[in-house]
């Protein structure tokens, strides 16, 4: 019970502070500016990439849901940090309530944890379309499609809700500056003046096995593919193979790169500097790069991009 009432807890007594990354800046006026245009730029890319799979009818396969739900995890990833620590800059406000902070870490451990899942669901999804093509319609059908990501989500806000009032539960009688432009779960134990070394070794280990899980299937997934286009006699359809996979993997090596930095290397390997580049890399770069990685290198999304800019003048003459 004392793990569910962390909000009520907490209200009323003082809030944190985010230091954030614009104090370590000789230009921070310009790094808003940037920030804002990356920001502009991933909240764009992702809305139009779910539109245009949403709408177009050859889009409505599996490997195209499934990045449509990666689009929908990165809007979301996005909007819940860089839209208070821009308007903190500008308002030259740093405060941050500890209702708003253990909300702010569950939404952001939540997405995590989801999208690790969805990585591994969607290097599934490469498996059995290259595989068992014969067999991929049937046995990755809407329903199994709806199934798997649900349960992304699922696993997901478990680990949001395991990780989230356990670390805002603990003492803060320290400075209650967190070093970090948002409240994440090892920044805001910085502060913590309780032993924590227990909690630190169990979210290490549940960080290992929220790794190791997606890890596997991805690694076993790739390792079938990579047998499959060797034996394919075709070169255009080797090609095609190593296209489709290859967005995946960019995306694969970009988020669990920055994961397994930041929970699971020693804290002796980490600054508060270091920490905050590596945040900015998967909290707002990634995001941003995610629908250019799906786009540009891909005929479909790209035909259906076409389709839909040509149906202003093709409406317009139907109308004359």
């Amino acid at each position: 019970m004392k793990n569910m009432n962390w909000m009520a807890n907490y209200t009323g007594e003082s809030d944190f502070i985010l230091v954030g990354i614009f104090s370590q800046s000789n230009h921070p006026a310009l790094l808003c500016v940037v920030i804002f245009v990356v920001f502009l730029m991933a909240l764009t890319g992702n809305a139009v990439l779910i539109l245009l799979i949403h709408f177009d009818a050859h889009l409505h396969t599996p490997m195209y849901f499934f990045i449509s739900q990666l689009s929908l995890m990165d809007v979301m990833y996005i909007s819940i940090t860089v839209p208070k620590m821009l308007i903190d800059q500008i308002m030259g406000i740093s405060n941050i309530s500890a209702p708003e902070c253990g909300m702010q870490m569950f939404l952001y451990v939540t997405l995590a944890g989801s999208e690790c899942f969805l990585l591994a669901t969607m290097a599934y999804d490469r498996y059995m379309a290259i595989c068992h093509p014969l067999h991929y319609p049937v046995l990755m059908n809407h329903r199994l499609c709806l199934l798997l990501a649900s349960g992304c989500w699922f696993l997901g806000s478990v680990d949001g809700f395991m990780l989230t009032p356990i670390t805002m539960t603990f003492p803060f009688c320290r400075s209650r500056e967190i070093h970090h432009f948002f409240c994440e779960v090892p920044a805001v134990m910085k502060l913590s003046c309780s032993d924590t070394s227990l909690y630190e070794t169990v979210m290490y280990l549940c960080c290992v096995l929220m790794l190791l899980i997606p890890v596997t299937v991805i690694s076993s997934s790739y390792y079938f593919i990579l047998l499959t286009i060797h034996r394919m006699n075709l070169a255009e359809g080797q090609k095609k193979a190593f296209a489709t996979c290859s967005s995946h993997m960019t995306v694969v090596i970009l988020f669990y790169g920055a994961a397994v930095y930041t929970y699971m290397l020693p804290t002796s390997y980490h600054t508060s500097e270091k920490d905050m580049i590596v945040s900015v890399f998967y909290t707002i770069l990634t995001p941003g790069l995610n629908p250019l990685i799906y786009s540009l290198r891909n005929k479909n999304v790209m035909g259906a991009l076409k389709k839909m800019l040509n149906v202003g003048p093709v409406f317009q003459e139907t109308i004359k």
